[in-house]
């Protein structure tokens, strides 16, 4: 669990640094991902950026089990 927290806190830290790198890259704006505009109210479902977000994190776990 240590070991798994230390990661999860150098890979927040690495996202933070490159953070103006990574908000130019189209995710959250993939298609599938829905979003209802309406004057006054906007909601963001992230569909297809959870599913590829989920898939990743599955590979890594799984990688770093063997």
């Amino acid at each position: 669990m240590q070991k798994t927290l230390i990661i999860l806190g150098v890979a927040i830290v690495l996202a933070g640094l490159f953070w103006p790198w990574l908000s130019k890259v189209p995710f959250g704006r993939l298609p599938g991902d829905i979003v209802i505009d309406k004057p006054g109210f906007k909601m963001f479902f992230p569909i297809t950026s959870m599913l590829l977000v989920s898939g990743l994190i599955s590979l890594i776990m799984w990688l770093f089990r063997k």
